[in-house]
């Protein structure tokens, strides 16, 4: 209810962080709902995103572009306001933080509700996902990504170890851990769910058609610029 008028903001941040009036609009029957409000189920999307270290950046870059240059349409389906969003990061000596700097990489595109549901130009995301994590060993954004890009994560960090260390040191009944942590840390099972569909949903590497969907069309095959990856691809 009050008019912001000037500079330094000061307070508590639930009341700092806001956009626009929807969040206390009045009842309207959920008209001017936010878009993420989880009642009306609005948005949907993920998010795939990573760090390429600077020395291989410009490689990567050009892989993806080559990969683009194919059907120009397949990056149709990621945002349209932010593409591909890159952003400058510095390297941490922080156990789990950047081992050099780099460039950050987020996509974002619609994702169905049914887990069942292929997507339109899948296999490009997917081959730009694995030639991220694979080829150029890029790193793995904590708080995103699927199954697919946390295989291996540990070892890309030279401190790994010495976090998981720490961790337990300080956390040693793991109040802070769940089944889905102690699979990224590599200290529980795999990562990696082989059924059907499950390429589709990055649970998997897709290595046989059924971990596709081949009776929407969709079949695992090699990468066009990245050989060495499986994607699901619609024929």
């Amino acid at each position: 209810g009050l008019t912001f008028t000037a500079y330094p903001v000061i307070g508590y941040h639930n009341h700092l962080q806001a956009s626009g009036s929807c969040l206390d609009s009045a009842s309207d029957g959920l008209i001017t709902a936010c878009p993420w409000d989880s009642r009306i189920k609005a948005q949907f999307f993920h998010q795939t995103s990573f760090s390429i270290a600077l020395s291989d950046a410009k490689d990567f870059i050009h892989d993806v572009q080559t990969l683009v240059a194919l059907d120009p349409r397949s990056l149709c389906v990621i945002d349209q306001y932010n593409g591909i969003l890159i952003r400058y990061v510095t390297a941490s000596n922080a156990y789990l933080g950047k081992q050099e700097d780099g460039l950050d990489f987020d996509l974002t595109y619609y994702r169905s509700k049914d887990p069942a549901m292929p997507r339109l130009f899948e296999d490009v995301l997917e081959e730009i996902e694995q030639m991220a994590v694979f080829k150029y060993g890029g790193l793995p954004h904590w708080g995103k990504n699927r199954n697919v890009a946390f295989e291996g994560a540990m070892r890309k960090y030279k401190q790994g170890e010495e976090f998981v260390r720490v961790k337990e040191e300080y956390d040693p009944l793991g109040l802070f851990s769940s089944d889905w942590t102690d699979q990224v840390l590599g200290l529980r099972g795999g990562l990696m769910i082989v059924r059907d569909g499950c390429g589709l949903e990055g649970l998997c590497v897709c290595l046989e058609d059924r971990h596709c969907a081949p009776g929407e069309g969709f079949f695992c095959r090699p990468g066009k610029v990245y050989k060495n990856a499986r994607v699901c691809r619609n024929i």
